[in-house]
């Protein structure tokens, strides 16, 4: 440490006097003297980390105003909402980064409905007795799915987790080498089977598992078979795998259940919209499949859960396990979540009112007219500010679901005047309500099969500022 960084350090902000300082500010009356003391502290040791940090004598120590200045900045900045609603135009239908699914009208009031007050949430009304919160939802999901019982819990992660524990803690757990896939957040199946206390049991090779490699690996140790959607990416080429058919039969023929996370669960027939073939839960279940776990907020468009389906004389064993209380799915989402699967009951209306499966199945010619639509916009609000042309492009399904597919779609392609890309990019994406795009060759995509009619204004309006923004720094 040199004399420079020595003497800075003698002459740090004193602590006492920045908050005689910000007290006399109204913005700040009110707040909890506790709160505006840390936040004078935290202004201090980022000045302490620079000045250690830094060499040299070009540092200089702010005056006690504008130090002041900054920690009533922390303190305001307590009261802005971090989670924020972002327009999604990048093309990303499931972005995990941005939430997943939007929810539908009738999802998000019904949230509102049960949050503004008590609700019945354990409670029968026809009995007037405790009830169970997995009822709301319990006869929705079997009535769609043709499962014998249901049962929710916070994410499919807890889903596995919890059905592993339940029925294979102690014992051994059969998995395709191929199937031990990484999910979001680098959470990895074997780690999941890990802490669930089950043991893993891998089989085959990455490309090719086959019938006979499972029931050489059952012994006395065997408690489940497990299949596992490798829902994040797909093998290509020479490969192999023993279908879900095999397995259950496998299962029958040595009484071992056999469970199969499908991750991101589909309730309709895709490939009647061009698009490839997934799985549906009711073809799991019908090809005999004890257990189905998959995601609530995935294809199936709704709020995150973890969803539990299959025979009963498993359900039951899963809900009884103590795990099941720290797992469970709370009021607001059991809301959402049955108000998504009502939708399911009329597909027509899954398909049009599900963000999802409408932003999915969405002729490209509509998507063309949206991308022409907010190119009009543009061209009124900004005239020659910017280059806009319109190109054809593909957009991603996104969370870990249809990983190959690539669907057609129509892209707004921006320059600026005064901008490079990163610098619009970044700007859109800092504006009050984030405008999230992508970035190629110097230019901003903005990609139009994740953008709904009711955000082009918002699009708008935030260019708009960027550019008077830019007029005024000039």
């Amino acid at each position: 440490m040199d004399e420079h960084q020595k003497d800075l350090l003698k002459h740090l902000p004193k602590i006492d006097e920045m908050m005689l300082r910000i007290e006399r500010r109204q913005s700040i009356a009110g707040f909890p003297r506790e709160i505006v003391k840390e936040a004078c502290r935290t202004v201090v040791e980022e000045l302490r980390a620079r000045i250690l940090r830094e060499k040299g004598d070009t540092f200089r120590l702010p005056t006690p105003e504008q130090a002041a200045d900054r920690a009533a900045e922390i303190v305001e900045g307590y009261r802005s909402y971090r989670l924020r609603r972002v327009i999604n135009a990048a093309g990303v239908i499931l972005h995990t980064n941005l939430g997943r699914a939007p929810l539908c009208r009738e999802a998000i009031e019904r949230i509102v409905e049960v949050a503004r007050g008590y609700s019945n949430l354990e409670y029968d009304i026809e009995k007037g007795e405790r009830g169970l919160r997995y009822d709301h939802v319990q006869g929705l999901l079997c009535a769609l799915t043709g499962a014998e019982d249901a049962l929710v819990v916070n994410n499919n992660a807890a889903a596995v987790l919890l059905v592993l524990n339940a029925l294979a803690e102690g014992k051994e757990a059969i998995v395709s080498r191929g199937e031990l896939v990484e999910i979001g957040g680098e959470f990895r199946i074997p780690d999941v089977m890990e802490k669930s206390g089950a043991r893993l049991r891998e089989v085959g090779t990455t490309n090719r598992t086959r019938i006979s490699d499972y029931e050489r690996a059952i012994g006395p140790e065997t408690g489940i078979i497990l299949k596992v959607h490798t829902s994040n990416f797909k093998i290509m080429g020479f490969t192999e795998e023993a279908d879900l058919n095999s397995l259950v039969a496998l299962g029958k023929k040595h009484k071992l259940p056999v469970v199969d996370d499908l991750g991101s669960g589909c309730f309709i027939e895709l490939d009647c919209y061009g698009l490839e073939r997934e799985p549906t839960v009711r073809d799991r279940l019908a090809a005999g499949a004890d257990v189905v776990t998959f995601s609530g907020d995935k294809l199936l468009g709704g709020p995150q859960a973890g969803i539990i389906l299959g025979k009963m004389e498993f359900l039951q064993r899963i809900r009884k396990n103590p795990l099941n209380r720290a797992l469970r799915i709370d009021k607001l989402t059991l809301a959402a979540l049955e108000a998504t699967l009502v939708k399911y009951l009329r597909p027509a209306e899954a398909l049009t009112d599900l963000r999802v499966l409408r932003a999915l199945t969405e002729p490209v010619a509509a998507v063309k007219a949206r991308a022409k639509r907010l190119a009009a916009m543009l061209r009124r609000a900004l005239p020659g500010k910017l280059d806009i042309q319109l190109v054809s492009g593909v957009s991603m399904a996104g969370g870990g679901s249809l990983p190959t597919l690539e669907i057609p779609t129509a892209l707004v392609v921006l320059k600026a005047a005064g901008f490079s890309a990163a610098a619009l990019e970044s700007k859109l994406r800092r504006r009050e309500t984030p405008v999230i795009v992508r970035v190629a060759d110097d230019r901003v995509l903005l990609d139009l099969r994740t953008v709904d009619p009711e955000e082009l204004a918002d699009i708008r309006d935030a260019l708009r500022a960027i550019a008077t923004e830019g007029e005024a720094g000039t």
